[in-house]
């Protein structure tokens, strides 16, 4: 553990917030512990920012956008590259950081590291794509156009599962754009978080510049702050719908801008000719991977009463097959639940479910000879969506229920308040174009033939209803970080008003 913390820079066992390349600051607040939940040790201790700290955070990050704001985008794209250059040296180290802190197997570590960097290499060739329209004018020698122009300084809040990804999906985007940013980490992730700045702070001293990435450790105190604070006008939010609920409506109050990345209760429909080999390997990955404790987890199979036997017995000897323990050895597919808190939501779930009419089929027994925050996957059967079907457990819990048309699948598909990722496995074209037509699929994230889990960067991710609305990552999704402006330039020597109007 000390040798990846020595590899990333982070010999001490007490980091305070990076203030520098080289150095640390003591920036006043409470100190927490971050824990491997593998085995409840502790990794090393961080200190929180206090309400002083967070002052001058927001202070250096509203100066240093001032200057950001004029470098020229593929300037500033020089620099994204540079630190999508120290995250590639940094792979595998920061790779297993992660995986010591959240639990994920060391193969999902590292893939999100390398989420980061593709990010970055997105990034940077958007620095010179920051395109705007030009547009017809009703106005004799008159030019209309649309520019975009930095938004200012933004925050984002990111939650444990995915500590490093979703900061870079924003902060390489946000960069690039000419605005500068305040992260607040999950308190669940902080050495992540502290070991991404350090980076970030070489890659800035390299070029000159400061405060253009910046990082605010704490607890709902600081994120709080970051939603009421009218120097903010974004912030990017990734947590439960609940918290989310809080974040979009104290953003609204002044007015700001919201990205919101909520919750998800993905399903997979499995029809009457889907290729069941295909769909067994995508809902394993998808229910099971980083212990179902993504947002794009599969948590509901909606399969054809033809092949719903066949798939379940082939889903309950794969879940067999699932080796639970250290999430750095090679041969481990499932590592812990982040807290016992998590452990004993996914309890009772499962105690619901099979109270309102479910089977539990394979699953769902503590495990605590492999660590104290483990527990099996399970596939719960159900004969019907019950209210706990509709809830979003973030946990391995798999529900399976069967349906008979392709529309009834559907309608079962929509039928939660979540809308974030979705699939459908069949060797029908009018079954999968059924599914991403208008009359399908009510997410932000429609899949054929693969499952609802690993979302690459080129694509802008996001949901529906209750999942929030935004968008990160690929696709326009900069344009988020941007603000608009519509231009009319008049080069004749007349002065002829918009609408034929006339006047005086």
């Amino acid at each position: 553990m000390n040798n990846v913390l020595a590899k990333l820079g982070l010999e001490s066992d007490n980091l305070g917030a990076c203030s520098g390349p080289d150095h640390w600051l003591n920036v006043g607040g409470e100190w927490i512990t971050s824990l491997n939940p593998f085995d409840g040790e502790p990794i090393a201790r961080v200190q929180c920012t206090n309400s002083g700290s967070y002052e001058s955070i927001v202070v250096q990050a509203s100066v240093s956008f001032r200057h950001w704001r004029t470098i020229p985008a593929p300037k500033r794209g020089d620099l994204v590259r540079d630190l999508g250059e120290s995250l590639r040296r940094l792979k595998e180290p920061l790779g297993e950081l992660i995986s010591l802190e959240t639990g994920k197997i060391k193969a999902e570590g590292v893939g999100e590291v390398q989420e980061m960097i593709d990010i970055c290499d997105f990034a940077v060739g958007l620095s010179r794509q920051l395109y705007g329209l030009t547009i017809a004018s009703e106005r004799p020698e008159h030019r209309m156009s649309e520019t975009w122009h930095p938004l200012g300084p933004i925050g984002i809040v990111t939650a444990f599962n995915f500590p490093a990804a979703v900061w870079s999906w924003n902060a390489a985007l946000a960069a690039m754009c000419g605005d500068t940013m305040i992260w607040k980490p999950s308190e669940l992730a902080p050495l992540t978080a502290v070991a991404i700045q350090h980076l970030a702070n070489r890659v800035m001293a390299d070029h000159g510049v400061q405060g253009v990435f910046c990082l605010a450790v704490g607890k709902g105190d600081i994120g709080a702050l970051l939603c009421a604070d009218s120097r903010i006008p974004l912030v990017s939010f990734t947590g439960s719908v609940a918290t989310g609920r809080t974040v979009a409506h104290v953003v609204a109050s002044r007015l700001g801008r919201t990205i919101l990345e909520l919750g998800g209760n993905n399903a997979i429909i499995v029809t009457e000719n889907a290729d069941l080999d295909l769909a067994v390997r995508a809902i394993l990955f998808g229910a099971v991977g980083t212990a179902g404790q993504r947002c794009t987890s599969t948590r509901r199979i909606i399969v054809h009463e033809s092949v719903g036997d066949a798939l379940i017995a082939r889903l309950v000897a794969a879940y067999k097959s699932i080796v639970l323990g250290d999430p750095l050895l090679p041969e481990t597919l499932v590592g812990p639940l982040i807290t016992a808190q998590a452990v004993a939501k996914m309890v009772s779930a499962i105690e619901r479910a099979v109270a309102s009419g479910g089977t539990l089929l394979t699953g769902g027994t503590l495990r605590p000879d492999v660590g104290p925050q483990f527990v099996e996957p399970a596939i719960v059967s159900v004969p019907s969506q019950t209210e706990v079907v509709r809830e979003e457990t973030f946990a391995p819990i798999l529900y399976v229920m069967q349906y008979q048309t392709i529309e009834q699948a559907i309608a079962l598909h929509n039928d939660v308040t979540q809308g974030l990722s979705s699939a459908i496995f069949t060797d029908s074209l009018r079954q999968a174009e059924l599914f991403l037509s208008a009359s399908g699929s009510d997410c932000g994230i429609a899949n054929v033939n693969i499952g609802t889990s690993g979302a690459e960067i080129g694509g802008a991710f996001g949901g529906e209803k209750q999942t929030g609305g935004g968008r990160e990552s690929g696709s326009d999704a900069w344009k988020s970080y941007m603000r608009r402006q519509t231009n009319t330039v008049n080069w004749g020597r007349s002065l002829p008003l918009a609408q034929g109007i006339k006047f005086g």
